[in-house]
């Protein structure tokens, strides 16, 4: 070979090297600006959260205004639903995609949580993302797939709570969702570069309702009017009749209301025994002059129960405000950081709660009021601002919805369904029918039942307490006061919503439910 030949051999060789070069190059800044762009993703997830208290949904008493600010940068759902309304199955539904009897969660009681399955975390793990469950969990300590945790351990305390972690258990001192918030943002601070999703999992409002002393008092001069079912009498509905949640006869002077005979009675209790001096010594001057105007009216019958009513409201909102202002906290890092246009910001609560409807706190059941949860989106560019959602959605649809967000496979064994079109404004039904399954059968005495609604009407089968049917027209009846299973004008609807529950069964291969319906 000439000189001149090997000289252009080798100039033509050193080109195609030099474009191999630069085109790998391109593709690895390709891919790290593409990876870059995938939405970071921030959940906020709180305990026992009534829709009924948040501005966004109309509260007049509520004051959310963080909360709120989700809502006005997003959307609102306003029909929003959960598969089993207690907090340990709703948070293994939302990690999983899937319903209790499939992950394995079925209630607080006997349930213990396989770690080792597949979980949406687990998946934006795998494919490039930075995860973190920071907070309340309630489904063990034994978390995998994720880049870190630090959590709540059982349901926690409000104050000076022990929370978990890789490097074993550790108290922190101070109220919970200021530590929460505080361990979350420490968290992104380091990881916020990267591609994240954080579970900002709060134990408020859960009982026993227990504000940040800075804030009491901001909701003690409120009037509130008395819901117009609070004293249901429970005609016509047996297992309504048999629960133990009536805020009258259940709700305790002492572990719930801090009514305390005596202040070393108050200090033995356990949600105090862990307080500093200083703290508990704020518990008392709040509430020890509630207790003494209350000793001197003596109330008894209607005008006690009324009294409890407007003291738990007062007690609940109070802690509402004290986690609303940390969710505050968390949006203004994201704002201050400029990471507010590529992150989904989702705020949800474990499910709904009853604030005296029926003379009721708590939940679990698949009426409106406890089947029914807040859940508020805001993604700049995907979701309108100032925008509501009236499609039916569930909490079993978040795990495939986070999935196809940030352009990762949907596993097949996933139940739920992407909500993503109703983000990007699509007016079409993800889902035409709701189902539920609620098994749990001690606290409360709330019988297990499950049922279908298709938004107008709703189907409910008891069994194990109670044995029985219940059946509703939401339109004409919305507070679900009566019973029309058995109304021969419903007969067809019956027979109609009978067969939408077999077949929801069917499809979610809810095997004992099926066993019930033959």
């Amino acid at each position: 070979m000439s000189t001149t030949c090997a000289e252009n051999s080798i100039f033509v060789f050193m080109k195609r090297l030099t474009h191999l070069t630069y085109t790998f190059c391109f593709l690895l800044l390709w891919s790290a600006v593409s990876a870059q762009k995938r939405p970071n993703i921030v959940i906020i997830i709180s305990d026992d959260h009534a829709y009924q208290t948040i501005g966004a949904y109309g509260s007049t008493t509520g004051h959310t205004p963080q909360i709120d600010r989700i809502a006005n940068g997003g959307a609102v759902f306003n029909r929003a639903y959960v598969t089993n309304s207690i907090c340990g199955p709703s948070r293994a539904t939302l990690l999983t995609g899937k319903y209790s009897h499939i992950n394995g969660f079925k209630d607080n009681e006997t349930s213990n949580f396989d770690h080792g399955q597949d979980t949406f975390l687990k998946q934006l793990t795998k494919n490039g993302y930075k995860t973190a469950w920071i907070g309340k969990i309630h489904l063990g300590n034994n978390l995998q797939g994720v880049t870190d945790y630090d959590i709540l351990v059982g349901q926690g305390h409000y104050f000076n709570s022990d929370f978990i972690s890789p490097q074993g258990t550790v108290r922190s001192e101070g109220y919970v969702s200021d530590v929460v918030t505080d361990k979350a943002l420490t968290w992104l601070k380091t990881h916020h570069d990267d591609p994240f999703c954080i579970v900002i999992g709060h134990k408020a409002t859960h009982r026993t309702w227990m504000p940040d002393p800075q804030d009491f008092g901001k909701n003690d001069d409120k009037e509130f009017t008395l819901p117009a079912t609070f004293y249901d009498n429970y005609e016509g509905r047996p297992a309504a009749a048999q629960q133990e949640m009536s805020i009258a006869k259940h709700l305790r002077m002492g572990y719930d209301l801090k009514m305390y005979d005596s202040v070393e009675q108050m200090r033995k209790s356990g949600n105090f025994k862990r307080m500093t001096d200083a703290q508990f010594q704020a518990y008392v001057d709040y509430y020890r002059p509630i207790y003494e105007e209350l000793k001197q009216k003596n109330l008894s019958g209607k005008a006690l129960a009324e009294w409890k009513y407007k003291r738990y409201m007062i007690d609940y909102l109070n802690t509402a405000e004290s986690m609303d202002r940390n969710i505050g906290r968390v949006l203004d890092y994201l704002e201050e950081n400029n990471l507010e246009d590529n992150t989904l910001v989702l705020y949800l609560s474990d499910q709904g709660f009853y604030m005296g409807e029926h003379g009721w706190f708590d939940k679990r059941w698949m009426y409106e009021e406890s089947f029914r949860t807040p859940m508020i989106a805001k993604l700049p560019g995907v979701i309108r601002p100032h925008s509501t959602i009236d499609n039916m959605v569930m909490n079993i649809d978040l795990a495939p919805t986070f999935l196809e967000l940030a352009g990762v496979a949907v596993p097949k064994d996933m139940q739920g369904q992407s909500i993503l079109p109703l983000w990007k404004g699509e007016k079409k039904d993800i889902r035409k029918a709701a189902y539920y399954h609620y098994y749990e059968n001690g606290e409360h005495a709330v019988s297990p039942h499950f049922g279908v609604s298709d938004g107008r009407y709703k189907l409910i089968r008891f069994y194990k307490r109670v044995d029985g049917w219940e059946f509703y027209d939401l339109q004409s009846d919305p507070s679900e006061l009566k019973n029309v299973y058995d109304d021969p004008k419903y007969k067809k609807e019956v027979e109609r919503m009978k067969k939408l529950l077999k077949a929801e069964a069917t499809k979610y291969k809810d095997t004992e439910a099926l066993q019930l319906l033959r």
